[in-house]
């Protein structure tokens, strides 16, 4: 799909994509994987529990936070037997949701 200026929309919008992609991934490994999982529980709080009270939201984050925390443990221990880290799961986990969020967004899905 062309626009008036000549540019190919459906292109630029995947460039774009793909560039804040490789960004996000960046700065998540100079970061470090609990400043995005931070990041991934608020955005997860704010999907699921549809309210604007931020002591809903903080006591829902935590909660989804401890889950994660715990249950990525978990499958360390018992799937991956001790072979990875936690950042990893964290990272691979939230780096696909990230994804679905950026694309989700970009086609006006909700």
């Amino acid at each position: 799909m062309l626009s008036n200026l000549g540019i190919n929309y459906d292109r630029m919008v995947m460039n774009i994509l793909i560039l804040a992609s490789v960004l996000i991934a960046t700065s998540t490994a100079l970061v470090g994987p609990i400043t995005f999982l931070g990041l991934l529980v608020a955005n997860l709080s704010y999907q699921y529990l549809v309210t604007y009270k931020h002591s809903i939201l903080i006591l829902g984050a935590s909660l989804i936070s401890i889950i994660a925390l715990v249950g990525g443990q978990f499958i360390v221990e018992h799937i991956f037997e001790l072979r990875t880290t936690l950042s990893v799961i964290i990272n691979f986990i939230g780096g696909i949701y990230f994804i679905y969020l950026l694309l989700k967004e970009s086609r006006g899905i909700k």
